[in-house]
């Protein structure tokens, strides 16, 4: 199993098209990263985790799309297997010790106007997202444009988070509300 893994990961470095990387991320699973903008990785941030569904069937996808695009992941961050975080221009950040569950997607755009005839322009809206430190993120969540989450909060498997969350909160559901605070 660890020599099967271990060549997907080498067969996913070598289809990366991404060449503005800075930092190494530990890469338990294989991880595709895409773009022309920067992904910037600071200290260790792990990708896959072996115990969890889809460690020998899926990869991570990071891309930051445009030249503007900028993709950074904090000290201690723990993507788990699956993850998909994609910016158009805007920008995601994900601060230190956040942990998310399988299936994660995150992205700073729609990707398309929503309006019927400007469906195909390329001038769409894109809005950064901001996760604070210590986050804990769910499985099957999905973070869209916009949002800012803050520091300690914790979401709900299956949340889908369109709006700010205040820190030291559980927020669930779709769209994703507070369930209760921390503190």
């Amino acid at each position: 199993m660890r020599v099967y893994q271990y060549l997907r990961i080498l067969l996913f470095e070598i289809m990366s098209t991404n060449l503005n990387i800075e930092g190494k991320p530990q890469l338990n699973q294989p991880a595709l990263f895409m773009g022309k903008g920067r992904i910037i990785l600071n200290g260790t941030v792990n990708i896959g985790v072996p115990q969890s569904p889809l460690y020998l069937s899926s990869y991570a996808c990071i891309d930051a799309r445009s030249r503007e695009a900028v993709i950074e992941i904090e000290d201690g961050v723990w993507l788990n297997n699956n993850a998909s975080i994609c910016s158009d221009g805007a920008g995601v950040y994900i601060g230190k010790n956040t942990i998310a569950g399988v299936n994660l997607e995150i992205s700073d755009s729609d990707f398309h106007n929503l309006e019927p005839d400007k469906r195909f322009a390329k001038d769409y809206p894109v809005k950064s997202v901001y996760i604070g430190e210590n986050v804990f993120i769910g499985s099957n969540v999905k973070i869209l444009k916009g949002v800012t989450i803050g520091r300690n909060a914790v979401i709900a498997n299956g949340s889908i988070v369109s709006k700010d969350v205040p820190a030291d909160v559980i927020v669930g559901g779709n769209p994703a509300r507070i369930i209760r605070s921390l503190i």
